[in-house]
């Protein structure tokens, strides 16, 4: 998603960790927030917008599709548009 400093490289984790407490701190966000969190909300809001399963699996680098699951929480919202076959009956 982002290169380091060493084109095709990519940025440190402590680096990132930079960015999102310098972002935090210039949005006056006092809530916690990791990266760790950004990862699942993000495989959430791709889960939820319909993208495929094994495109968010690819996307977050894991080899492994029970690796993404645990990223992927469903929620409410997406429960609720669920049709279910009985209503075509």
């Amino acid at each position: 998603m982002f290169e380091g400093q060493k084109e095709g490289e990519q940025y440190s984790e402590t680096s990132l960790q930079k960015i999102l407490q310098q972002s935090l701190l210039k949005a006056k966000i006092r809530k916690p927030v990791t990266l760790h969190w950004l990862r699942h909300s993000y495989a959430t809001h791709l889960l939820e917008s319909g993208t495929d399963l094994r495109f968010i699996q690819k996307l977050l680098g894991h080899k492994n599709s029970k690796t993404t699951e645990i990223y992927t929480h469903v929620t409410e919202k997406s429960l609720q548009k669920i049709k279910s076959p009985f209503d075509d009956l």
